[in-house]
């Protein structure tokens, strides 16, 4: 079966955000194998600021399951540690994203590749640029430290803890 690169944007502000995250790269083993992870980075929720402020950051790493059963995978994850239906941007204990799938293009009612809104939001694109800066877009023909340039808010986006998900994994 052919790997494939995929990259995964993580992020939780509920609960004890750092081990959701820890919990979620465990978790992710299963489906992926990870070579690379960001650092954790703190950023303001978006559309909703009454909770705690997100965490995220990103993993890449390589799969052999196709892109629908590797988003399937991703949903499963959040609901087995406890995401449920809600306000849209609203609090979650883990959210995972499939940003890039190859340089695989899709637009389907379940999936869109790459991720539609990765190219405007810092906190996608700041732990993403950490450890794919020269990863191309394959729309838009950036590379993820372009985007990162030309996106307006990255200076609300901060480096929460400097270690990665993988250190004393």
């Amino acid at each position: 079966m052919k790997m494939r690169l995929v990259h995964v944007g993580l992020g939780s502000n509920l609960g004890d955000r750092v081990a959701y995250l820890r919990e979620a790269v465990q978790r992710l083993r299963a489906i992926m194998t990870i070579e690379k992870a960001s650092q954790l980075y703190v950023a303001a929720p978006l559309g909703y600021v009454r909770d705690d402020a997100f965490i995220n950051a990103v993993v890449a790493g390589s799969t052999s399951l196709k892109p629908l059963d590797f988003l399937q995978m991703l949903q499963d994850i959040e609901i087995t540690m406890g995401r449920r239906p809600g306000v849209q941007f609203g609090p979650r204990p883990i959210d995972l994203d499939l940003l890039f799938y190859d340089t695989v293009q899709m637009n389907s009612r379940k999936l869109t590749l790459p991720h539609p809104l990765l190219h405007q939001r810092a906190f996608v694109l700041k732990p993403l640029a950490e450890i794919s800066p020269n990863l191309m877009h394959p729309v838009m023909y950036y590379t993820v430290a372009q985007l990162l340039q030309d996106v307006e808010d990255a200076d609300q986006v901060q480096i929460y803890r400097p270690e990665n998900l993988l250190a004393g994994a």
